[in-house]
């Protein structure tokens, strides 16, 4: 991120790793995509070594050794996949890929997508600016709190494999960087109610997510913290304690609710989505087809305009895309979390849901 920022403070949008990401899209996409096979192959071969009382404290995934090779190498054989590099020592590839090159390449292509829209524009608009930072945000906060992610049931519970290889890798950079790709064409311009609308979403949101989420490590690090240690909770036959207060005894998952507030911040700022581009010219070639961009007919330059038109409105489908999934990927790990808690505790969990009544929302789910 340093060198991106000294090289566009030097050569603004020209910079070369901006062009390269925006003219290289597709081909990006698909290194990425392979680099996720050949991790889950590499992952699922090596799982074979693990052996009972191992040394180095390798285990297979609970959920992952089922003996069908397709289905165990999509979900992941091996919980917690380790290498060790020369001069970085022994790396956890499910932790590494959970943050790093996931995370941080969807904001080296929110960041390549503002570059190409000040390039054609001359401008950033306040919608990109927006997003760019809400996401930013978003990123940067995992990465300060990454010790936070140990406890989560990615790493505690789900093997590493093709599953999340390619979320990771291919499905979260390029996926939720969609609004910052179509801004980059049309740009959205909120003006200041608009903005401060998007930023009360983001800010509620971000709220309940980071409040929440504190407040269930604080809990399970350090019971005696004074900023939680007046909470009320159960204490299940496993010797476990499961909150029954404050936001944790609002609903059983209420973190989700505020990552999915957060959600409709990303894509707000994309308005009534839709473009159609547009070439004009004077003399129109051969086919019926306008020349391209930059060329001329006659005297005069051919001009390329991006307009909404008749497409306005069908863009939603692919800038509301990331709220649409985002409720169903949460609700269905919201599931798997409920199956997972109710093997581990029990009758205690049925004891637990009658006390937190609520899944997500409370009042409604």
């Amino acid at each position: 991120m340093a060198v991106a920022l000294a090289g566009t403070l030097l050569q603004g949008p020209d910079f070369p790793l901006w062009t390269f990401i925006w003219d290289n899209y597709t081909q990006l996409i698909t290194a990425n995509l392979g680099i996720s096979f050949f991790l889950a192959c590499f992952v699922y071969s090596r799982s074979f070594s693990v052996k009972a009382g191992d040394a180095d404290h390798r285990e297979l995934a609970a959920g992952g050794h089922s003996g069908n090779l397709v289905y165990d190498w999509f979900i992941g054989r091996e919980l917690n996949p380790r290498v060790t590099l020369p001069f970085l020592g022994t790396i956890d590839i499910k932790a590494f890929c959970e943050l790093r090159p996931g995370m941080l390449g969807w904001i080296l292509l929110d960041l390549a997508f503002m570059a190409h829209q000040y390039k054609m524009y001359g401008h950033i608009s306040d919608s990109m600016l927006l997003i760019t930072g809400f996401q930013a945000l978003y990123v940067f906060d995992a990465l300060w709190m990454e010790p936070a992610i140990l406890t989560t049931m990615d790493i505690t519970t789900d093997g590493f494999g093709f599953m999340l290889a390619f979320g990771d890798l291919v499905w979260l950079p390029f996926i939720y960087s969609l609004q910052a790709r179509y801004l980059a064409v049309y740009p959205v311009h909120l003006g200041a109610l608009g903005i401060v609308g998007v930023l009360a979403v983001q800010g509620f949101g971000y709220y309940i997510f980071r409040s929440a989420n504190n407040e269930k490590n604080r809990f399970r690090t350090d019971p005696s913290d004074p900023r939680i240690a007046h909470l009320q909770y159960m204490e299940t036959a496993s010797g476990s304690k499961l909150l029954t207060s404050g936001w944790w005894g609002t609903a059983r998952h209420i973190n989700y609710l505020g990552d999915w507030i957060m959600a409709w911040s990303y894509c707000l700022p994309t308005g009534i989505a839709g473009y159609l581009i547009q070439h004009s010219s004077l003399a129109p070639i051969n086919d019926g087809q306008s020349p391209a961009d930059g060329s001329f007919s006659g005297e005069a330059p051919i001009k390329t305009e991006v307009v909404q038109g008749e497409a306005r409105g069908w863009g939603m489908a692919f800038t509301y895309f990331y709220v649409l999934y985002f409720a169903v990927l949460l609700i269905h790990r919201e599931m798997r979390d409920e199956e997972k808690c109710m093997r581990k505790y029990g009758k205690d969990w049925e004891v637990y849901r009658k006390k937190v009544p609520w899944r997500i929302l409370p009042g409604v789910y």
